[in-house]
């Protein structure tokens, strides 16, 4: 049977392994978040597209959450150094963006569309003559 020492021989030690400069965490961060971000953008295009009882309360809210730690990592990270090391990323969220703002646009006309058949619908069966003024022979020439 080994020892509690030769197990531990061959795991790394804390000090010789490498610490990443202070300033790289930040950035590999943001990287998670854009990932994050990303992932959150394309569940909500892809729900959007395929059913019409996707959560856009929740999927909003996980949104809002994201810009809200966006903002404060661009606050606490060199701007230039950010676009130079993200730009791709960035590039990439932009893009995902453009098809998740057609999405909801699309949806949002879809939903005023059906409003509209909605409030024609109803405009036509009070007006069928029922109720009119002509029926009760109130109406003026």
């Amino acid at each position: 049977m080994k020892s509690y020492s030769e197990f531990g021989a061959n795991l790394p030690m804390q000090a010789n392994m490498p610490e990443p400069p202070l300033k790289k965490r930040p950035l590999a961060s943001f990287s998670a978040l854009l990932g994050r971000i990303e992932a959150a953008v394309e569940e909500e295009t892809a729900g959007i597209r395929a059913s019409a009882g996707f959560d856009l309360k929740a999927s909003n809210a996980r949104k809002s959450r994201y810009l809200y730690e966006l903002n404060r990592a661009m606050k606490s990270l060199d701007r230039a150094e950010l676009l130079a090391e993200h730009r791709e990323g960035l590039l990439r969220l932009r893009e995902k963006l453009a098809r998740n703002e057609a999405a909801i646009r699309a949806h949002l006309s879809a939903v005023a569309e059906v409003a509209n058949l909605l409030t024609n619908t109803i405009q036509r069966a009070e007006a069928d003559g029922t109720y009119s003024e002509d029926e009760f022979g109130w109406s003026q020439p």
